[in-house]
């Protein structure tokens, strides 16, 4: 488990949520990799990247067996949440209005993750 910041802490260990809008990776347009801020898995690829107007950063897809569901009743609504499956960190919520192929969001806390750009070649 890397060292979190305590917004990193209560996103992941508390279930919170960032403000929308707030995370600068919500503009981030470079090919490379998404991971958990908390273990450092990989999770989304860039590709799987999309301008959602949601206020978070959203992807269609996953890594294969990256992340892991749950219910979420919470506020009197059910949703999909969606954590780590490596360190059961809380990443976001799934939900069923993405773009294909998927058909879904992913719409993910930014500051649960960590983005490293590909290498130039």
């Amino acid at each position: 488990m890397q060292k979190l910041s305590p917004e990193q802490h209560h996103i992941l260990k508390e279930h919170g949520t960032e403000r929308p809008g707030s995370s600068p990776l919500n503009h981030e347009k470079r090919m490379g990799r998404f991971m958990c801020a908390g273990c450092g898995a990989e999770l989304f690829d860039a590709k799987t990247k999309y301008d959602s107007g949601s206020g978070w950063p959203s992807f269609f897809d996953a890594k294969p067996g990256a992340v892991e569901t749950t219910r979420d009743a919470s506020l009197g609504m059910v949703r999909t949440e969606f954590h780590c499956a490596s360190c059961g960190g809380h990443l976001g919520h799934i939900f069923e209005d993405g773009p294909g192929p998927t058909g879904l969001r992913y719409c993910t806390n930014g500051c649960a993750l960590k983005f490293e750009p590909a290498e130039k070649k």
